[in-house]
């Protein structure tokens, strides 16, 4: 289904420079859309879309972001004889998959099969949680295939169309709308952490704690497939090619996509890891449980802000901002020793991270010209970007090594998503001189 072609709905919220960014203009050739293809720009079935596409960042990526909880609970004790970058091999390739899959979900969804990726996508994310259940201590293999390899491809097939479809229904709202569907994300990571850590420390136990996890997310998958409509619009007729094509001769385009990918190496280190820190610092129990959950409170705050600041701030020029003080944070991760530092290094991070991660999907949708090309876009985009969050564990691990040097991973990470948001800069440095040259920003 085509989303209307009218790159001026784009950014109705966004600042006067943001409009010229984008050339708010159509070619000559364009053909002018008639009224029934418009966004609603809200309305019962659109609010719903929404709230179906809210439920599933909620059980996908909430879900992901909770893989501290495995990480630490399968390092300590369940997993034991396997170094923490082996282990955190699972977590990578499940937000991997999550993100790259979009390369394939994407284009179908461009072509009107949201509703079979949607019920395909959730019934493989169901099934890898309750297979996971059956995993005994030290079959590392067997949760990798399962809560690895089956989920990360399960969640890649709903990520990015439950995200995209929302700009079907949504025109002058449609950053703060998508922000909002994104928010679902940190709330799930707030969620699903205090629900695992009390299974799987527990006395609920591995094998039960997992399938009450499971059963959980499953009503919430059927109640999003449930709730999601499409408008039904025409399908594209722009070939996958032909975007390949025309991304490749973009510098924004790839330059966003280099700096994001760079950026996601250090991105997933506090959430892979800051439950871990705690404990192995010696930090109250109970409170290095909780760190995840204060760090996507935090997320959840700022991606529910994130929409709002963009209207006056521009998408791009927040994106910098975020990235460049989650840099800044991870950095700072080495001074965690503390109560205190675990409580402040997670708001910090979990308020800029979310930040970014709500912009994430608007940025690709300010540099798409062609609002049918947008699956595909988002597709490309995120196969790159993929490979960064497969990196970050296991790389993140290796560095941390069995002597838990933490000063290590934490300076890594920290300067490499330093120089994914100069990617940010250089692009606003572009539009800029372009824009003082009198050329077109694209």
């Amino acid at each position: 289904m085509a989303q209307p072609r009218i790159r001026d709905t784009l950014v109705a919220h966004e600042k006067s420079d943001a409009s010229e960014e984008l050339g708010h203009v159509h070619s000559s050739n364009s053909s002018p859309l008639c009224s029934e293809s418009d966004p609603p720009d809200g309305g019962f079935r659109a609010w719903g879309t929404a709230f179906g596409g809210f439920l599933m960042q909620f059980c996908g990526f909430g879900y992901i972001s909770s893989f501290g909880v495995y990480q630490d609970y399968y390092t300590r004790i369940y997993m034991s004889n396997y170094p923490p970058s082996t282990i955190s091999w699972i977590g990578a390739i499940t937000s991997f998959l999550a993100v790259n899959v979009a390369l394939i979900s994407g284009p179908l969804y461009d072509r009107e099969w949201f509703y079979r990726l949607m019920i395909v996508g959730s019934l493989l994310q169901s099934i890898s949680l309750f297979a996971l259940s059956f995993a005994k201590p030290g079959q590392f293999y067997l949760a990798f295939i399962v809560q690895g390899v089956l989920a990360g491809f399960g969640m890649g097939l709903t990520y990015a169309p439950s995200v995209a479809v929302v700009s079907q229904h949504f025109s002058k709202r449609r950053t703060m709308v998508m922000s909002l569907v994104t928010s679902g994300t940190p709330l799930g990571s707030m969620i699903h952490p205090i629900m695992l850590n009390h299974f799987l420390n527990g006395t609920v136990g591995f094998a039960r704690g997992v399938r009450a996890s499971a059963g959980f997310v499953s009503v919430l998958l059927l109640i999003a497939c449930l709730s999601m409509r499409t408008r039904g619009l025409v399908a594209p007729t722009v070939s996958y090619t032909t975007v390949v094509r025309k991304c490749s001769r973009e510098v924004l385009f790839i330059l966003m996509t280099i700096g994001s990918a760079l950026f996601q190496i250090g991105f997933y280190y506090p959430l892979f890891y800051l439950q871990l820190d705690s404990v192995k610092h010696g930090i109250n129990i109970n409170l290095s449980f909780y760190s995840l959950v204060i760090l996507n409170a935090a997320c959840f705050i700022g991606r529910c802000t994130a929409g709002i600041a963009a209207t006056y701030m521009g998408v791009l020029n927040l994106t910098i901002a975020s990235t460049v003080a989650c840099s800044a944070v991870i950095i700072s991760m080495m001074a965690l020793s503390d109560v205190t530092s675990v409580v402040m290094l997670g708001l910090a991070y979990g308020y800029f991270s979310g930040v970014y991660i709500a912009l994430l999907v608007p940025l690709v949708t300010v540099f798409t010209p062609d609002m049918s090309e947008l699956g595909a876009r988002m597709g490309i985009s995120f196969a790159f970007i993929a490979f960064g969050g497969l990196l970050s564990g296991p790389i993140s691990g290796a560095l941390l090594g069995s002597q838990y040097r933490w000063w290590i991973p934490s300076l890594f990470n920290g300067i490499i998503s330093l120089v994914g948001s100069l990617m940010f800069v250089a692009m606003r440095m572009i539009i800029y001189r372009r824009r003082i040259n009198g050329v077109s920003p694209r």
